[in-house]
């Protein structure tokens, strides 16, 4: 922190260069949406559709895990006994993902391992698709949040360009517009991609550590069906 405040003090001495004077919130933000330019609407979408986003998938997750870790302890523990039927009751009356695909397989297990892996397999590319919902989104932002950016650094050049062109001459404040709409919106793109980016990569992590739990649980259902349809046979 004091080599911070030093390399700022340092700043301050270079002429030309004054302190940023304080603004309240609501200030720095009607300065930003002006800096924006014709930019600041579809950065702004950017930022509202990215929060709801983000905020909804974060607790559709957590519940999602949080449930699906109890159900697929409770069925572990009911075939480890060999009570499928109660193992098929428990998965009906819940709506987890790991439960719709367990109770997928344990329907049919009467009719082979077969059968219940065909079924497990179905029902799980199913569950995972409604689990990715909205990553999409997220992803796309991610590509089109720095893209708005950088088409506002394109604006802003042309921007400058045209003010030196009407005035025949290069001053720094005839520029000084259009450059600081191209940094602005280019900064402003970033800012937004970065921890979308983020929260797109750990949704992906939790989904996945989900799947892992999810294809672990139906393989011990699998390898315990198969060892009771071996039973029956050799009886």
């Amino acid at each position: 922190m004091v080599g911070v405040m030093r390399v700022y003090s340092a700043l301050l001495q270079i002429p030309g260069v004054d302190g940023v004077p304080e603004e309240t919130f609501s200030e720095l933000v009607s300065r930003t949406w002006d800096d924006l330019g014709i930019m600041g609407v579809p950065l702004s979408a950017c930022i509202i559709v990215g929060l709801i986003v983000i905020v909804w998938k974060f607790f559709d997750l957590y519940t999602k895990s949080a449930r699906t870790k109890i159900i697929l302890s409770e069925v572990d523990v009911l075939l480890d006994e060999h009570r499928v039927e109660e193992a098929l009751e428990a998965t009906r009356n819940s709506d987890t993902p790991a439960a719709k695909i367990l109770y997928a397989g344990l329907d049919r297990h009467q009719e082979g391992t077969e059968r219940v892996m065909k079924a497990i397999e179905n029902q799980g590319l199913l569950e995972l698709s409604r689990l990715e919902k909205g990553l999409v989104i997220l992803a796309t932002l991610t590509n089109v949040a720095p893209l708005l950016g950088f088409l506002g650094t394109v604006i802003g050049m042309i921007i400058a360009f045209q003010s030196i062109e009407a005035a025949g001459e290069v001053e720094a404040t005839l520029v000084a517009g259009g450059i600081k709409v191209a940094l602005t919106t280019t900064a402003a793109g970033l800012i937004i991609a970065i921890p979308v980016s983020i929260s797109h990569n750990y949704f992906v992590a939790r989904i996945d550590s989900m799947v892992i739990d999810m294809e672990e649980s139906a393989q011990k259902m699998i390898d315990m069906l198969h060892a009771m349809e071996a039973d029956r046979a050799g009886r």
